[in-house]
């Protein structure tokens, strides 16, 4: 049996970076993945403007030791990425006691579609929005 999960979506968020207690490194992030939205008939949707509405979903994702340094210092909010990964179920217990359910993404591999802007002089970066040259399709 395989647990394989492969994901193309937007960074929500610029990665967070922490290490655990045994000295592990571990970034995560939130992607962002959408799909055009259906009516009840199941044709695409268009909304006011006659675009097509999009449906968007939130992964959590997970990197550990290298990839989690590399997806920390090079990542950012926005950009294109591919994850390819396991889905990881967990479970745990809230301040106030109630138990909680939670899925994510333990990642593999992270390919970055698209590259940060180079910030201007005093401006902040923002994502490409075109893919890069050297990503093979």
């Amino acid at each position: 049996m395989t647990n394989i999960v492969i994901l193309v979506g937007n960074l929500g968020a610029d990665p967070e970076r922490r290490s655990t207690t045994g000295g592990t490194d571990v970034a995560t992030f939130s992607l962002g993945t959408s799909r055009p939205k259906r009516d009840s008939e199941g044709k695409t949707y268009k909304d006011a403007s006659g675009f097509t509405a999009k449906d968007t979903e939130w992964h959590r994702i997970i990197c550990f030791n290298g990839l989690g340094r590399t997806i920390a210092q090079h990542a950012s909010k926005g950009m294109l990425v591919s994850v390819r990964g396991r889905l990881h179920y967990t479970r745990w217990t809230d301040r106030e006691g109630v138990e909680r359910y939670g899925c994510e993404v333990i990642a593999d591999d992270v390919q970055f579609l698209s590259r940060p802007r180079q910030a201007p002089a005093g401006g902040s970066t923002e994502p490409q929005s075109d893919l890069d040259d050297d990503v093979p399709f």
